[in-house]
């Protein structure tokens, strides 16, 4: 991991309800950076929704974009600082992990209890195709929780509000 001095990008990675997006936020406007949703980006790139990528082209595709989309934001050398959330499976793909990795810059895992993280994703507004079974999201989680965990940092998020984490991530990596 690079020292704080260096660092102009921080990975934020977890599985769906873990918080990437509303600590991301919280975390860039205490850092006073930018805040970039991957997938976000990805629509804007692609001029489709995730959903739509997914049901044209299947996954495989979606994870090429992915992938292209990671590196092309990690060649915008002169961008400014910012905190980045990844999608909930945008670390397990090996490419990705790998040039993740190799940025040196700080992966940060959000990470709560799975019941916690169902209890979340069920209180969104957001259609979720894969929080509709609990078992199924469990097996998912399960699945993923390994890569995740390969982060330099973990911050459980669970019985702590937005800006305790967004703290606990900045007195961490040493940003403040």
């Amino acid at each position: 991991m690079r020292r704080a001095g260096n660092t102009r990008v921080v990975f934020l990675v977890g599985f769906m309800g873990a918080g990437k997006t509303t600590v991301g936020r919280a975390l860039a406007e205490r850092l006073a950076w930018s805040f970039e949703d991957l997938d976000e980006r990805i629509q804007s790139r692609e001029g489709q929704t995730i959903e739509q990528i997914f049901r044209a082209a299947g996954e495989s595709a979606f994870r090429i974009v992915e992938h292209e989309t990671i590196r092309e934001l990690l060649a915008e050398r002169e961008s400014s600082h910012r905190v980045v959330a990844l999608g909930g499976g945008a670390i397990a793909q090996p490419e990705n992990a790998a040039v993740l990795r190799d940025s040196g810059f700080p992966i940060v895992f959000l990470d709560a209890p799975v019941e916690v993280l169902w209890q979340r994703c069920r209180e969104q507004a957001i259609e979720r195709p894969l929080c509709r079974d609990m078992e199924q999201f469990r097996n998912l989680y399960q699945s993923r929780r390994a890569y995740y965990a390969t982060a330099g940092l973990h911050v459980d998020t669970n019985n702590k509000d937005i800006q305790q984490v967004a703290a606990e991530v900045v007195c961490s990596l040493g940003l403040e």
